[in-house]
């Protein structure tokens, strides 16, 4: 009689995880669609069947070319963003909160639920996975009894940011469950954390303690594979201290007071700037300043020593991935809450965005440039990131919950 190899054949085949169907729904926000297309593609690696809903246009130049999209979308929402974006860059504090869950995530999921629904009947997922500020796809999972997923991708939600005030925690809570009642479920559930399995894309290095949260909340660290994007003249970098500034894509004109402060800041240290900035925001930038529109921000990261920006949680976990220390000029949302972060970690330092002068900003590069304790900082982050698994760890979690 002979005895079955461990190995596969020739006695018992390995087992294969059965061949599955995943949808993402996104906004039209490109840092909450950066973390799903390196899981998305880990997927596919496997052999599972991907797919993404949202609005077309925003998510068509950040996925894979042949990647499916179901739109997602209603055109008169789509036109009021403009004129509500602008509205939303003066506010501050809870009226900007206010502003965002009644203009924006509460109007966004209504506009979505019916490309969605459409979505969910033409692919017939296994799974959904919803970012955090989509109510749409939770309720149309839960309507055809389909497990659902929460891409969260800020950690600021998990510190509970809104707990020093009770009644905005609860204003919240009750918009979410407006949302549900007016979509025919009575079973009420906090639609920003599901409860089949959350994808935090962090870890406790950076957000703290996170020992009591349950097991289904899983702290997988950054997914960090992306397309390369735009072109980058790498002939420019010269082997002196790399400074990558970038202020995301949502900080209007006080963007353009930040980056000419920060090219009197760099004027006259021995290090390369690169800033990922509108045309003619610098009309005149210094000789060590370079302005890009766009950057291969993964791979340029590779070659720089230190970050300045505006807290957004991708640029903040994706420097920190490299071991990089930071330069945190929080703007506002969640910005703040990981500006304290990086602070509470050791690996950065924060400025005031509006008011920062170019001294005080030069004062804190250099400061994290020549700290072998921020440095060490960043790097015990990176570690953390690197054992918690990333994108594969985000897909081993979906596998299990199909």
């Amino acid at each position: 009689m002979q005895v079955p190899s461990l190995l596969g054949a020739p006695g018992i085949p390995r087992a294969e995880t059965p061949k599955r169907r995943f949808l993402f729904a996104v906004p039209p926000l490109a840092g909450h669609v950066n973390p799903t297309v390196a899981v998305g593609a880990e997927l596919v690696r496997r052999g599972h069947t991907v797919a993404w809903t949202g609005h077309r246009a925003t998510l068509e130049p950040l996925l894979r070319a042949g990647a499916r999209i179901f739109s997602a979308e209603d055109d008169a929402f789509a036109a009021r963003l403009t004129a509500a974006r602008e509205e939303w860059l003066r506010l501050r504090g809870p009226a900007a909160l206010r502003f965002l869950w009644e203009e924006f995530i509460v109007p966004l999921g209504h506009a979505m639920m019916p490309g969605v629904e459409t979505a969910l009947d033409r692919f017939r997922p296994d799974v959904v996975i919803s970012d955090q500020i989509v109510l749409a796809a939770p309720v149309a999972a839960r309507h055809r009894a389909i497990p659902w997923a929460t891409s969260a991708t800020t950690s600021a939600e998990f510190t509970r940011p809104l707990a020093g005030m009770p009644l905005v925690e609860a204003w919240v809570r009750d918009r979410i469950g407006d949302f549900q009642l007016d979509h025919g479920i009575e079973d009420l559930l906090d639609l920003r954390f599901s409860d089949h399995l959350v994808l935090i894309f962090s870890t406790g290095a950076l957000v703290g303690d996170t020992s009591f949260f349950p097991d289904h909340f899983a702290f997988v660290g950054p997914a960090l594979d992306r397309p390369a994007g735009a072109a980058f003249p790498w002939e420019w970098l010269d082997g002196r201290p790399g400074v990558l500034l970038t202020l995301g894509t949502l900080n209007g004109p006080a963007g353009e007071r930040f980056y000419r402060v920060a090219a009197d800041a760099v004027r006259d240290l021995d290090v390369q700037a690169v800033f990922v900035a509108p045309p003619g925001t610098l009309d005149d930038p210094p000789p060590n300043v370079l302005v890009r529109e766009y950057v291969p921000q993964l791979r340029l990261l590779q070659r720089m020593s230190a970050v300045v920006c505006h807290g957004g949680h991708n640029t903040v976990c994706e420097s920190l991935a490299q071991g990089l220390p930071l330069v945190v000029a929080p703007i506002r949302d969640d910005q703040p809450v990981i500006a304290r972060q990086v602070e509470a970690a050791g690996a950065g330092v924060q400025v005031r965005f509006g008011r920062v002068r170019a001294a005080e900003l030069r004062d804190a590069l250099t400061t994290v440039l020549a700290s072998d304790a921020h440095r060490a900082a960043a790097e015990a982050v990176r570690d953390s990131f690197a054992a918690a698994g990333g994108a594969a760890e985000a897909a081993d979690r979906l596998e299990k919950l199909a």
